[in-house]
């Protein structure tokens, strides 16, 4: 398993753990409310009894209607008790600066504010008749939840809401932190690796000289090719001294740079497959060439890799005169990549290769957006038939290149 999918693995755990976490945070919550909201059903229904108690007995001794009444009006939960017409005779626990039949100071009768109550009671619980003993018209009970109970339902939504953005901005922090690690390694590791290659590259530079003095060989292919690699072994460290630092770029044909290329890199690959390039010859884009070269060496291989025998690599120069672009499609007659991949194989450590390392299309689309800031991305492929790349640069000379 690479490294990519045992990471996306963990993520899924830990996806499940945590809505498992969350699951169990509702469900308990959802029980607790359920229990609370039979108990204050119970309550109201003894409120709704005291209530029938005290209209039906008028005449009973003081200590009883007492005793009534405290009953009654130890109910928390707001409550209204109106006919079946809606006229309200009595209530509790709603606000007593709405409620004012008294005409106090400071304190207001809003009968609006009676009719929201009301309706809101209605639609969340079904009333408790009392039935009259003398015959009268019924009386409906209609109550509320309390306060806790409201805020009982609200509070587990608000406490996963409250973890989730703090996990979110703890995974964000760890993660910059952990990619800001990362690259101060590789970008040391890369510098180091430049700075070893130097010497060797050198020798080997001054041995070729050497052979082609000695032997007259100045024009031997052989050498003329060794001389190539030399130089490319030399570009290679170029490259590896430029990570993590803001290159330069520059204007230049970009059909050159292609074919400059691709003449290196054909003779290293089967002759079986064809390497075509086309499109506009004049264009021109902003490029670093030894950092863009590694661009077209990462979508080569890749597309070389792709074929199975023989087959063919077209890569299309097209300029965007409007937006002042110039897109390189680089189009092969490989395997095809599934549409759900188009974005996981720009992941690091994502390879379809047992030997490989999955860095390659990751760092490219990191030298094309971060040292170019331009795009790559997978513009098409079907299964069987091929793929094609497409890079996205900018041909603007007042462009300004971002720091990697």
């Amino acid at each position: 398993m690479n490294p990519y999918d045992r990471k996306r693995r963990w993520k899924f755990i830990l996806l499940a753990f945590a809505i498992t976490i969350a699951g169990a945070s509702l469900w308990y919550t959802t029980y607790l409310v359920k229990n609370i909201s039979k108990a204050e059903r119970t309550r109201a229904e003894v409120w709704a009894t005291a209530t029938r108690n005290i209209i039906a007995m008028p005449d009973v001794n003081d200590e009883y209607i007492t005793f009534i009444y405290s009953i009654r009006d130890s109910l928390a939960v707001p409550a209204i008790v109106a006919d079946s017409l809606s006229n309200i005779s009595y209530y509790r626990g709603l606000d007593s600066n709405k409620t004012n039949f008294k005409q106090e100071p400071g304190k207001n009768y809003d009968p609006k504010y009676f009719k929201d109550q009301l309706k809101e009671m209605k639609a969340q619980h079904d009333p408790i008749i009392i039935d009259m003993a003398s015959g009268e018209d019924k009386l409906y009970v209609y109550y509320k939840d309390s306060m806790l109970l409201t805020q009982l339902r609200v509070f587990p939504y608000i406490q996963l809401t409250v973890i989730a953005i703090f996990l979110l901005v703890a995974y964000t922090v760890f993660s910059s932190s952990r990619r800001t690690e990362q690259d101060q390694v590789w970008v040391g590791l890369a510098k180091e690796t430049a700075h070893q290659l130097g010497t060797p590259i050198s020798s080997l530079m001054a041995w070729v000289e050497l052979l082609k003095s000695k032997f007259n060989a100045e024009n031997e292919p052989l050498i003329l090719e060794m001389e190539n690699d030399v130089r490319r072994l030399e570009m290679v460290a170029d490259r590896f001294s430029k990570i993590g630092s803001k290159p330069i770029l520059h204007n230049h044909v970009i059909y050159d740079v292609i074919n400059e290329f691709v003449d290196y890199f054909r003779v290293r690959v089967s002759d079986k497959i064809q390497f075509i390039v086309s499109g506009d010859a004049h264009v021109e884009a902003l490029v670093n060439v030894p950092l863009f070269d590694w661009v077209l060496e990462n979508l080569l291989k890749n597309a070389v890799n792709s074929i199975e025998g023989t087959g063919k690599i077209e890569i299309q120069i097209i300029e965007n005169i409007a937006k002042e672009q110039v897109f390189i499609d680089v189009c092969d007659t490989g395997q095809g990549i599934p549409r759900l991949k188009f974005d996981t194989i720009f992941q690091p450590g994502y390879t379809t290769r047992k030997r490989g390392w999955g860095l390659g299309l990751s760092l490219t689309k990191r030298i094309v957006e971060n040292y170019h800031s331009g795009q790559v991305f997978v513009k098409d492929s079907e299964i069987g038939k091929g793929t094609v790349f497409r890079i996205v640069l900018k041909c603007n000379l007042t462009y300004e290149p971002t720091t990697a």
